[in-house]
């Protein structure tokens, strides 16, 4: 089944809130040019609040163009892809400072947080999510009910 767009939302949050906390603790004591690790927590994972919050609206905008698609759906690579867009804009509203709380984060440690952050989410949806949540896919990529 193709997931709904309430589906891709919940998946979504859920994973980016469960898989990409649980990287960003992990990974943030190891990103370069950071300084003390309170102000780096507090980088990472505004970074992180930040993808979650803009990635409800990204879902209503890939909705729409995916009503365009014979499928309704994206290729899988499209959805790893769409990291880019989404990245480069959260860099930017960190440049200007609409990131409330956030501490200015340099180039090196937000490619790699943002980049390995989508990247192991992205592998965990299409692959092991599929264990733990096996009707997952059939009520349509929901994650609660």
């Amino acid at each position: 089944m193709v997931p709904t767009l309430a589906g891709r939302i919940q998946t979504r949050i859920f994973i980016l809130a469960v898989i990409g906390g649980l990287w960003t603790f992990a990974i943030t004591p190891i990103l370069p040019g950071l300084g003390d690790l309170s102000t780096a927590y507090r980088g990472t994972f505004a970074v992180l609040i930040t993808v979650i919050v803009l990635g409800v609206g990204w879902e209503f905008l890939y909705h729409f163009l995916q009503q365009f698609r014979w499928e309704k759906d994206w290729p899988t690579m499209f959805g790893l892809l769409t990291g880019i867009n989404e990245g480069a804009l959260v860099w930017v509203l960190l440049q200007r400072g609409a990131v409330p709380g956030a501490p200015p984060l340099p180039w090196p440690a937000f490619v790699i947080d943002f980049a390995t952050v989508w990247l192991v989410t992205w592998l965990w949806v299409n692959g092991p999510m599929r264990v733990p949540f096996i009707r997952w896919r059939f009520r349509g990529g929901k994650v609660l009910g």
